[in-house]
Parts: C-alpha cells; sequence; structure tokens
C-alpha cells in the first residue's frame, strides 16, 4: 500500500475522517447524508458490513455507498472500511463517541450550556483537523507582505471579518472590512497584484461576498476563501481556501452561530502566523496600540 493511503487509513487520521463527514453531511444529498452520518455515528459497526450491508441498514443503495466513500476521499468502499476501522479502534482505546446535542425547545438552561460546550469544542476540534496547514500558510505569507487586505463578509461572517481587520490593524497592516456589498465591490476595483482579499462565507454561496473577490481575482490579487464549503461557487475566485467545520444545526442553532466558532479560529490562526512573520513590526505595533487605549481601560479616567 503507498504510503498516502497508510497515511490515511491509520489511527492516527482517523479524527480526520469524523470531521469531514460532519463538515460536508450538510451539502450532500439526502441518501449520501444517510451514510455519511451512519458512519460517523457508529464506523465500528459499518466497517463489519459489506457495501450490501451498509446500503441496507441506511434505506440506500449499492451506488450511494460508493459515492460517499468518494465524496470523502476514498478511491471505493473498501478504503472507507479500512479507515473506519481504524475510527473505531480509536474510541475503543478510549476516545469519546460521536455525541448528539440537538437542542430541543424544553431543554433546561443547564443542558443547553453542556450541549453548545460540547459543540463548540468539537466544531474547533474539527476545524483544526480539516485545515489545510500548506494552504494557511501561503495565506499568511500573502498578507505578511501585503499592501493591504481587503475581507469581506456578511451578517455573522460580517463579524469575523471585522475581527480579523482590527488584529491585523493592531499589528500595523493596512487592512479593510467590508459589510456593505456595493463599497466591497468598489474597493476590490481598487486592489491589484500585492494584495490580499479575503472572502469569509459558510455557505460559500453569498453572491454579496463571491463578487468582490471575483472583481479582486480579476484585478491580480491574491484571493482566499473562509468557507464551511470548499466546493461552493466561492472556490473558483479564490487562489487558498481554508475549510471550516461547523457544528451539528438545529432549528435554535443554525448554521450562522455555529459556523462562527470554526472561522474565528481560522483567522486566530492566521493572524498569530502574521505576527510570527512581522514579528520585529508587529511587537512594537501591538505595544503602541495597548499604550494608547490602557488609559481607556483605567477606573476615574476623565
Amino acid at each position: 500500500m503507498p504510503r498516502d493511503l497508510k497515511e490515511t487509513f491509520s489511527g492516527a487520521a482517523a479524527p480526520a475522517l469524523a470531521a469531514k463527514v460532519r463538515t460536508l453531511a450538510p451539502s450532500m444529498t439526502r441518501s449520501v447524508q444517510r451514510v455519511a452520518e451512519a458512519v460517523a455515528s457508529d464506523p465500528a459497526g459499518c466497517a463489519a458490513l459489506t457495501v450490501t450491508g451498509l446500503a441496507e441498514r441506511t434505506g440506500t443503495s449499492e451506488a450511494t455507498v460508493v459515492r460517499t466513500a468518494r465524496l470523502l476521499g476514498y478511491p471505493g468502499y473498501r478504503d472507507l472500511r479500512l479507515a473506519l476501522a481504524g475510527l473505531a479502534a480509536q474510541q475503543q482505546s478510549g476516545r469519546a463517541p460521536v455525541l448528539t446535542t440537538d437542542i430541543a425547545v424544553d431543554d433546561p438552561l443547564a443542558d443547553v450550556v453542556a450541549k453548545l460546550a460540547h459543540d463548540e469544542r468539537q466544531t474547533l476540534a474539527d476545524t483544526a483537523a480539516g485545515l489545510d496547514i500548506a494552504q494557511l500558510a501561503a495565506v499568511v505569507d500573502a498578507v505578511a507582505a501585503a499592501r493591504r487586505t481587503d475581507v469581506y463578509g456578511i451578517g455573522a461572517s460580517g463579524l469575523v471579518a471585522q475581527d480579523l481587520v482590527q488584529k491585523l490593524l493592531r499589528i500595523g497592516l493596512v487592512a479593510h472590512a467590508h459589510g456593505d456589498p456595493h463599497l466591497a465591490v468598489t474597493n476590490a476595483v481598487q486592489l491589484r497584484a500585492g494584495d490580499v482579499a479575503v472572502a469569509v462565507t459558510h455557505s460559500g454561496s453569498t453572491g454579496d461576498v463571491i463578487e468582490p473577490l471575483r472583481v479582486a481575482f480579476e484585478r491580480g490579487a491574491t484571493t482566499v476563501a473562509v468557507t464551511g464549503r470548499p466546493g461552493g461557487a466561492v472556490a473558483q475566485y479564490a487562489d487558498h481556501v481554508l475549510t471550516t467545520s461547523t457544528a451539528r444545526e438545529s432549528e435554535l442553532r443554525p448554521a450562522a452561530m455555529s459556523s462562527r466558532t470554526g472561522q474565528l479560529l481560522v483567522v486566530d490562526c492566521l493572524f498569530v502566523g502574521v505576527a510570527q512573520r512581522t514579528y520585529e513590526t508587529a511587537a512594537p505595533a501591538l505595544a503602541a496600540s495597548y499604550e494608547a487605549l490602557a488609559h481607556r481601560h483605567r477606573t476615574g479616567r476623565p
């Protein structure tokens, strides 16, 4: 077996498989999603099944099972079974199983807190497991050297865009957050090679974010998509894609809430990487910003 396949099917890579299932499931067809959810919730049981057995268990077809395996990045169902066996072995050695944490309207508040905390931890773990470090490093290099960085986001993703921009400003870099789609396009027209444009969109299909990224791409800027749907429309205009995960959605916790956790982790990783690359200038700039704002955090200030 080739070295890369051995690594894919090793126990160490098993958490990444579970993360990929949770990330991609919302964008799958319902029949494929049933298979994906089955392998994520019961890897040991599914690893013991033939392709026919898993199709019968999920009420789908053998073709659907094979298609699910390929969507998850495996050549065929036999290869997926090997990965599931590795995940099952990890769970038997003490790792926590996948939990169902949907929030019901009559849940006690203490249960709501516990379920949200679990989902937040899982989203962070899934995002970290699925984050392409080579892509992240390339984005860090681009932002560290950029003349300016523009960040686009709408709604909850707009808050993440603002978070990234204020971090970059604190270390002396030129950055702008654009929540207004008209201003975003107007500013994107001014970008050129050596600039960076970042689009934050969980769905990967937000038109008001894709349009300015397209303009920036056509102007020669380095373009980045921070998205939970790496196969979404935004990716066609992105030189680099940073994939986020999301907790399971429910009626009381839509994607706008759950996606933000993964996005903020990616933003923090990006910022710290840039601060490391630009440390000689970033450290004095950060100290200066602290000093300039210190009096605003003291009691009794005029």
